[in-house]
């Protein structure tokens, strides 16, 4: 996808900031910048040092009488993540009005594979924990899709892969967050302050209607979105936060006020594109610092040596995690695919196999920063079992995102072999030819 990027002057050391920001655009760099931050909050929480980490974590500040006093760790929960859910808004706007899910065709498949790929994993997990009433709250922690890290594995293992398969999980993982953002707002949302959500609407129409006024503007002026938008943002952030909804709501509620083109062949479309604009401009800013200073004090348990592993993995907490999230989701996917195309006249694009859809239902039980957030809103505060979930959460990512890999890799060695006839495209469909071959013996 092209962006129009904006040029602005040139100052000492801009260069090296476009090269940075740039390189926070790739989807490898967002997740791997996310692994390295989990990883640095594991050693820290377990080091000779991990008091130090749990009381950064815990240091608290901000303003109470707005109920904006917080620890840093929920400020990265429930501020920094608004920024990712904020880059997840704008994506599933673009894609209601001018992309996949524009089109029931199109977006069928992807769409039931994600509503499946949610259930199965909920009822696996509830299936391991029933006996256990208590750690029902859980049920949800296994149904998300970390699309940056996801698709990041997916850029690294699979150059050849056809490119209906990336659609297919970039759909299915935005649908995915959409569910996730749904479940968080229904179901972990406790008592409603009326007056302050009645105010964060107001202020989502203003931010709404000043962003479609002065779009043209904004596509121009790159610091207008921060000098005028970002206030508004902000307040009504904060508004959400004192209602006692989950305040990363706030973040996808904004995304969808920001004006869309209906369709790329619309004249001057590209240049009144302000979700795309802003995408291009907050996606460093979500890559490089929301998302992995969020994992950075999400990750951070104290395992407590061979007794706090022996007992995280006996928790059922965490063998209803893992199994959700590896089993459950792949098995939700094709399940849901597999339904649908035996129930339906719908049929799969002729670019994916089954073999190729499986690779993907494994890489879709890589739940790592939206279950990280439902793993702290599950379990009472110091329970056992948050650390537990996010022990499952963080092996559950790691194994699925190998077996993925062995899948998908062997796939992408068999389109790479390919290669030289994959620009074939005889019936001009945008499908090469080689991929809508007839799949051999067991593809």
């Amino acid at each position: 996808m092209t962006h129009d990027i904006v040029r602005t002057p040139s100052w000492p050391g801009s260069a090296e900031v476009q090269r940075v920001t740039a390189l926070l655009r790739r989807e490898s760099v967002g997740g791997l910048l996310l692994v390295v931050a989990a990883i640095a909050a594991i050693v820290w929480a377990n080091s000779p040092a991990s008091a130090a980490y749990f009381a950064l974590r815990d240091l608290r500040f901000g303003y109470e009488p707005w109920h904006l006093e917080l620890s840093v760790g929920a400020w990265a929960a429930d501020g920094l993540l608004a920024v990712f859910f904020f880059l997840v808004g704008l994506e599933l706007k673009r894609e209601i009005v001018a992309g996949s899910l524009r089109r029931r065709s199109t977006a069928v498949v992807p769409v039931t594979a994600a509503f499946a790929g949610v259930a199965v994993p909920a009822l696996v997990y509830v299936a391991v924990v029933h006996a256990q009433p208590s750690l029902l709250a859980g049920w949800a922690i296994p149904t998300a899709t970390d699309i940056a890290f996801a698709v990041a594995v997916l850029a690294l293992v699979g150059s050849h892969l056809p490119g209906p398969l990336r659609i297919f999980l970039l759909t299915l993982a935005v649908v995915d967050d959409l569910i996730a953002i749904a479940i968080i707002a229904i179901f972990y949302t406790s008592d409603i302050s009326v007056l302050p959500l009645a105010v964060f609407a107001v202020l989502v129409a203003i931010y709404g209607a000043i962003a479609h006024r002065g779009r043209a503007w904004f596509a121009r002026h790159a610091c207008g979105a921060w000098v005028v938008l970002l206030p508004i943002g902000f307040a009504a952030w904060a508004f959400l936060h004192a209602s006692g909804v989950h305040a990363t709501i706030a973040g996808v509620a904004l995304a969808f006020t920001v004006p869309v083109a209906a369709s790329r062949r619309q004249p001057q479309a590209r240049g009144m594109d302000l979700a795309e604009q802003f995408e291009h401009r907050f996606r460093p800013l979500s890559a490089g610092v929301a998302v992995p200073i969020f994992a950075f004090f999400a990750a951070g348990v104290s395992v407590g040596g061979g007794d706090g592993l022996l007992r995280a993995a006996t928790d059922p907490v965490t063998i209803g995690i893992v199994a959700g999230l590896v089993l459950g989701k792949p098995l939700g996917i094709l399940l849901g695919v597999r339904l649908l195309t035996l129930v339906t006249r719908v049929r799969l694009d002729p670019a994916l196999r089954w073999i190729d859809l499986a690779g993907v239902g494994l890489l879709a039980g890589i739940g790592f920063t939206v279950s990280l957030l439902i793993a702290e809103l599950s379990f009472p505060g110091g329970s056992a079992h948050t650390d537990d979930a996010k022990i499952a959460i963080m092996a559950a990512s790691l194994l699925a995102s190998v077996l993925a890999s062995c899948v998908l890799l062997v796939r992408n060695r068999r389109y790479k072999r390919l290669a030289l006839d994959e620009e074939v495209d005889a019936d001009g469909d945008d499908v090469p030819d080689v991929y809508q071959q007839p799949p051999g013996p067991g593809l």
